[in-house]
C-alpha cells in the first residue's frame, strides 16, 4: 500500500537554494567566515586595487608583532610628523609636538580617526636605521615582510600609511586576510572596536592633555554585532572599508574596496555581512 502523505505535511527541498548574490557599489568586495576561512562572497576579489588608509591595518599588525613590545613606552611626538600632515592633507590624530605618547595610544589615534601622524610616529619609532628617512623605509619594509609572510600576493606597500607613490595597493581577498589575522591579537580587537576614547598624554613641560578620539567606521553604530575594522578612502581609493562582525558566535569578516561614496561603502559592507551570516 503506497505511503500517504498527512494532511498540512509538506515535504523540505533536497537542497536549499542559495542566497542570491547581494549587489554592491565598490568595485571590489570580499567575504569570508572568519573561524573556517571559507570564502562566501566575491567580486574582483584578486584585482589589484588602491588600499587607502585600510594599509593602517598592516601598520598596527608591523607594530603589534614587534619582540618584546611595550605598549606603555613613550614615544616624543616630533615635528615632522605635523608637518607631513599638512603637506599630505592627511588624517590626523592632531597629536601636539612635544607630548609624550604611548605606543598603544598611538594604536588609538592610529586606528580610530586615521592619523597619519601616529602612523609616521609608529614607524619611526619601530624602524631601524640613523635617519629618519631610513627608520621609516625599514618599517615599510616590515609591512611588506609581513605581507608576503602571510601569502598576500597581490598586495604591496610604499607607505606607513596609505599615502604613496602609487604602489600601495592590495585586493579585498588579502585585505580580508590580513584582517582576519590582525584580529587574532586582542589588543587590535579591543582598539578596532571602539567608538570613541579619551586618552591622557603627557605634555612637554610635565602637564597632561586628553586626546578624544572617535572612530571613521560608522558601521559599529549601525550594525549590530559589528567589531571592526578599519575605513579607507582617497582620490584614487575612493570609499574602502575592511569589516568584521559577530553574531550567535559566528563571525564574518571582509573587505570592500572602490565604493562609491562613504554612505554607499557602509550599505555595501552591510549587504555583504548581511549575506555572509546567511550562507
Amino acid at each position: 500500500m503506497p505511503a500517504v502523505l498527512a494532511v498540512g505535511a509538506t515535504l523540505a527541498p533536497a537542497h536549499a537554494a542559495p542566497a542570491p548574490a547581494p549587489v554592491i557599489t565598490a568595485k571590489g568586495g570580499f567575504v569570508m567566515n572568519a573561524g573556517s576561512g571559507a570564502a562566501l562572497y566575491g567580486k574582483a576579489p584578486d584585482k589589484r586595487m588602491p588600499t587607502g588608509s585600510t594599509a593602517k591595518i598592516m601598520t598596527a599588525h608591523v607594530v603589534l608583532n614587534q619582540k618584546k613590545l611595550n605598549l606603555d613606552a613613550k614615544v616624543t611626538v616630533q615635528m615632522a610628523y605635523s608637518d607631513y600632515i599638512v603637506a599630505k592633507t592627511a588624517s590626523s590624530a592632531r597629536l601636539i609636538v612635544g607630548d609624550k605618547v604611548t605606543v598603544r595610544q598611538l594604536l588609538y589615534g592610529l586606528m580610530l580617526p586615521s592619523g597619519c601622524d601616529a602612523a609616521y610616529a609608529l614607524a619611526d619609532h619601530f624602524g631601524t636605521g640613523s635617519t629618519r628617512q631610513a627608520r621609516v623605509k625599514s618599517f615599510v619594509g616590515k609591512m611588506n615582510s609581513a605581507a608576503s609572510s602571510l601569502g598576500l600576493k597581490n598586495t604591496h606597500f610604499d607607505s606607513f600609511d596609505g599615502i604613496g607613490n602609487g604602489k600601495n595597493y592590495s585586493t579585498p581577498r588579502d585585505l580580508t586576510r590580513l584582517a582576519s589575522r590582525a584580529m587574532q591579537n586582542a589588543t587590535f580587537r579591543a582598539i578596532v572596536k571602539t567608538k570613541s576614547t579619551k586618552q591622557r598624554v603627557t605634555t612637554k613641560n610635565g602637564g597632561h592633555r586628553d586626546m578624544a578620539w572617535t572612530n571613521t567606521n560608522k558601521l559599529l553604530s549601525t550594525y549590530r554585532g559589528a567589531t571592526g575594522v578599519k575605513t579607507g578612502s582617497g582620490p584614487e581609493a575612493k570609499y574602502c572599508l575592511v569589516f568584521a562582525a559577530t553574531r550567535n558566535g559566528r563571525t564574518v569578516i571582509g573587505t570592500v574596496l572602490a565604493s562609491s561614496s562613504e554612505a554607499n561603502r557602509n550599505k555595501d559592507a552591510a549587504k555583504l555581512l548581511d549575506h555572509g551570516f546567511r550562507g
